[in-house]
């Protein structure tokens, strides 16, 4: 019940989040109508990334909250905050019917959202790590990256079904907004599946969240800083596989429908590779599967986008972002297994909500943002490619310097 619990609230928060990237293009249209198609875009993606600034305040703040009242009671309060965030964003009129609020209101809802999957990644991860049986720790968390895969198999097969099944103009106008209200109607199953999760804080106290953020830096600093700096070339990665829709339909000038294709074939390969990637963990260690799945990213990007800039179709699209995610969603399972692990019970939620969210912040949540800069400055289609490598060459550095995790006491 506490994987089924935290994949399936897990995986509609993901959802929501990661549909307003699928959908930048035309939700810049409708909130953004700054004079061209690459403004918009890039206002789109801008608000995109204003989603991940609030990251690091739900990350202290909801994962100290999991660390002194459990996780049970955080994992509900992040659902219900990406519900408030999530019907905001799905119910406000366009730029041309109430103006500037338009815009306002949608960047109030997606710093909303961001808090709550600051707050969503420690308690649910510090959950699998504690319920998982001897030797099983690996697979166990690595649901937490899978759940995410399967947010993204059903947010790109709504964008497949809007994109096939609508005109152009229906699909700016209103289809964008579909995802999201479906959405809606399964937070209810969602709260009440979470209601029955087991606990696995194995003392409340009365700590305030100062204290527990203090002995957190105080003790265990050192595995913040290098898990912030591991996760650097997954958030990149992730986002840059998030983009590649977008990427299809702005830079490569495929239809929609096919573009949208990718994201479910995206997806798939993210919730296989995550489980896959578990499973090796368990066998191999953390270590090893987070550093040799990035040296492959580090080695086979550049040539992948060449390939792609050079033969812009949608079999070589699909071949080349289902080869970019399997191999980020393996070490990213193994990242998502070792920081966890980092840190004792007392401070795991914290320590890995923080982390995470500090991470995704500075280099997920500019991503996009910058290499639709770089495409547009470069006039390089290749672009996203060599941010890739530089993140890549920075999070090796962080991976070898971590303690190996496989075989640590995570009761105490």
């Amino acid at each position: 019940m506490g994987v089924a619990a935290a994949v399936a609230g897990n995986a509609l928060e993901f959802f929501d989040f990661i549909t307003y990237a699928f959908f930048a293009v035309y939700i810049g249209r409708a909130f953004f109508p700054v004079g061209s198609d690459v403004g918009s875009l890039l206002a789109s993606v801008a608000v995109f990334g204003v989603g991940f600034f609030t990251r690091p305040l739900g990350g202290v703040l909801i994962g100290a909250f999991a660390d002194r009242a459990g996780r049970k009671a955080a994992m509900i309060l992040t659902v219900t905050l990406m519900t408030v965030g999530t019907l905001g964003l799905a119910a406000t009129p366009g730029f041309a019917s109430i103006g500037y609020a338009a815009p306002v209101i949608v960047v109030l809802c997606r710093l909303l959202q961001g808090l709550a999957l600051g707050g969503e990644v420690g308690p649910a991860s510090a959950l699998l790590i504690e319920a998982a049986p001897a030797g099983r720790r690996g697979f166990y968390a690595s649901w937490q990256i899978a759940s995410q895969g399967l947010a993204v198999i059903v947010a790109g097969a709504f964008g497949v079904l809007m994109s096939a099944t609508l005109s152009e103009a229906d699909l700016a106008s209103w289809g964008w907004r579909v995802p999201f209200l479906v959405s809606l109607l399964l937070i209810p199953v969602a709260l009440y599946i979470r209601r029955q999760l087991p606990e696995t804080l194995v003392s409340g106290s009365e700590r305030s969240t100062g204290e527990v953020v203090g002995s957190l830096f105080q003790r265990h600093g050192r595995h913040v800083g290098l898990g912030i700096l591991v996760m650097l070339a997954a958030t990149v990665s992730t986002q840059v596989g998030n983009y590649m829709t977008t990427y299809a339909i702005s830079t490569l000038h495929l239809p929609a429908t096919l573009a949208q294709i990718s994201t479910v074939i995206g997806g798939v390969m993210l919730f296989a590779s995550a489980l896959v990637g578990g499973l090796l963990c368990d066998r191999y260690g953390r270590k090893a599967v987070m550093i040799w799945p990035r040296v492959a990213t580090l080695v086979l990007i550049i040539p992948l986008f060449a390939w792609l800039s050079g033969a812009p179709g949608a079999a070589v699209l699909y071949a080349v972002t289902a080869i970019i995610i399997a191999l980020n969603g393996i070490t990213t399972a193994a990242t998502l297994v070792a920081i966890p692990e980092l840190f004792p019970n007392a401070v795991r939620s914290s320590g890995t909500s923080i982390t995470y969210a500090v991470g995704a912040t500075i280099f997920g949540g500019t991503t996009q943002f910058v290499i639709t800069w770089l495409i547009d400055a470069t006039g390089d289609s290749a672009a996203p490619a060599y941010y890739v490598v530089a993140a890549s060459v920075l999070s090796l550095v962080g991976m070898f310097l971590l303690p190996e995790t496989k075989d640590k006491d995570t009761s105490l």
